[in-house]
């Protein structure tokens, strides 16, 4: 058991003395595995390395490299030396990759060389010079391997582990620091919520430079000394293959992903037999609302029990999750898991049962502060040390968290409170729809209107008449959509959460 070791490192130290050979990671595009004893050796040799390059103890890495065994070796053994590590979104546009890299303190980022031309934009827009290394994400190792092997340091709990930027889609993105505290506080609670041991395997497509891709694929499955197989991207066509072959005991998904399985299966694609899948004992999907319809066809289709979570970067991802039995709920990312929440108003007040306000968090797994950014940390906490999320929700009698919106995505309508969500859960019905993505425009009359922009199945077709037709009779005219845009995909983050402030700018060319 892992549980009286208090950072990263000591973490790592402790598998490569229990299981060296256990594989902890596999990267099915070219067959390499990263075993504990080896990611030890290897941690070793870059804390020499570090050293040479005269990297402070507790100095800033970065990486912008898809998923693959470097990237992993290099995520988790900056950790465990003691130095911080900031994964960089792949997505990002030049001008705010080149924020985060002057904002973040990076003394060394590695990248891959598909994105040395976007890399290279960026660095012509920063202020700060920093070391960068090329460098394949799967490739069988690193230059740090030419140094010789020292040893790891001793590193507090408190100490700094994680720097990790938001999305940034209203502003300017906030760097939330994560300690090795945070970090093992989080994944202790879903390793033991999921009951999660040495013998779990998870397939996951998700990148390294999302949370939930670093804290539920990565550090999770390494807190409980499990294995990850880890592709570069998802794949409809591979997805069920590679968890077949590598017989994995559960999956990590996000919505987009559940909607192309059930419509690939739907399509004519390739079902896999309940028997092939017998070894996964449950699903996870996380980082953006799950349609209940969507929720219930996986389970019909594939037979694998689908949990629904939420979380966020804020809180080392996991905060809320559904239990492993007939409690679960529809539509509701669950219980608290690993911290405590509550629903204020406006005022601060608590509010009670079945009564929608801001969703709050405390606990364990949650930031201390921004990185640079004092007045936003003291506007996101109260005087008890309560995180605001932002999230508008309701905690029904049992004790069920329902999220229906964000503060900044909500839509005023003539004073109506309308939760986007609730029209993207309503036009997901149509049989024609794979995803939908609502949210408010400017109007004259009501302040605020309705707009929805759909993505069609492949081969199906719907006007928008029709669509208008089946929006008044499942939401009723006043919640109907005034504009209904049809296209081929919805901007989304890197965790396939849509990012509906970017919807606006569509509505200015109609």
């Amino acid at each position: 058991m892992t549980t009286a070791c208090q950072s990263l490192g000591e973490i790592l130290l402790h598998w490569s003395a229990v299981q060296a050979d256990k594989v902890f990671l596999y990267a099915p595009e070219t067959g390499a595995t990263l075993s504990y004893g080896q990611l030890s050796k290897e941690a070793c040799h870059f804390s020499t390395w570090l050293d040479e390059l005269k990297i402070n103890a507790h100095g800033h890495v970065g990486i912008y490299m898809h998923n693959g065994r470097q990237t992993s070796t290099i995520f988790l053994a900056t950790m465990a030396c003691g130095r911080v590590i900031t994964p960089l979104n792949l997505l990002a546009p030049t001008d705010q990759l080149a924020w985060v890299l002057d904002h973040s303190d990076i003394e060394l980022l590695f990248y891959s060389p598909d994105k040395k031309q976007s890399l290279f934009a960026a660095l012509e827009k920063t202020k700060r010079k920093f070391l960068i290394v090329e460098l394949d994400p799967d490739a069988d190792q690193g230059p740090f391997m030419k140094c010789e092997a020292g040893t790891l340091p001793t590193v507090q709990p408190t100490q700094p582990a994680l720097l990790m930027y938001t999305s940034g889609t209203t502003g300017t993105p906030k760097g939330v620091l994560l300690t090795h505290a945070n970090l093992l506080h989080a994944a202790r609670s879903m390793a033991s919520w999921h009951s999660l041991t040495q013998a779990d395997t998870v397939l996951s497509s998700l990148p390294i430079y999302h949370i939930n891709g670093q804290v539920i694929s990565t550090i999770t499955p390494f807190v409980s000394g499990g294995s990850i197989v880890a592709p570069h991207a998802f794949s409809v066509s591979s997805w069920w293959k590679l968890a077949i072959q590598y017989q994995c005991t559960w999956i990590n998904m996000v919505p987009t992903i559940i909607a192309y399985l059930i419509n690939a299966a739907k399509s004519g694609g390739s079902l896999p037999s309940r028997e092939e899948l017998k070894a996964i004992r449950f699903g996870r999907s996380a980082s953006a609302p799950l349609p209940p319809e969507h929720h219930r066809e996986f389970e019909a289709l594939f037979g694998i029990a689908l949990i629904e979570g939420m979380g966020m970067t804020e809180s080392c991802s996991m905060v809320f999750c559904n239990p492993h039995d007939e409690r679960r709920r529809y539509g509701s990312p669950g219980l608290p898991c690993g911290v405590e929440a509550k629903v204020i108003d406006a005022e601060g007040r608590l509010l009670g049962a079945n009564v929608a306000g801001e969703i709050c968090l405390r606990g364990g797994n949650v930031l201390n502060a921004y990185y640079k950014a004092e007045a936003e940390t003291a506007k996101a906490f109260d005087s008890e040390g309560w995180l605001k999320t932002g999230d508008l929700g309701l905690r029904d009698d049992d004790g069920f968290y329902f999220i229906t919106g964000r503060l900044k995505e909500l839509i005023i309508k003539g004073g109506e409170n309308i939760a986007p969500r609730e029209i993207d859960e309503a036009i997901l019905k149509h049989p024609a729809v794979l995803d939908a993505a609502a949210v408010g425009i400017p109007d004259a009359n009501y302040g605020q209107e309705i707009m929805v922009c759909i993505v069609l199945k492949p081969e199906t077709t719907c006007t928008e008449e029709e669509m208008r037709l089946f929006c008044i009779q499942e939401l009723g005219k006043f919640r109907t959509p005034k504009l209904i845009l049809f296209m081929d995909d919805l901007p989304r983050g890197p965790s396939g959460k849509v990012q509906r402030l970017k919807l606006l700018d569509l509505n200015t060319s109609h």
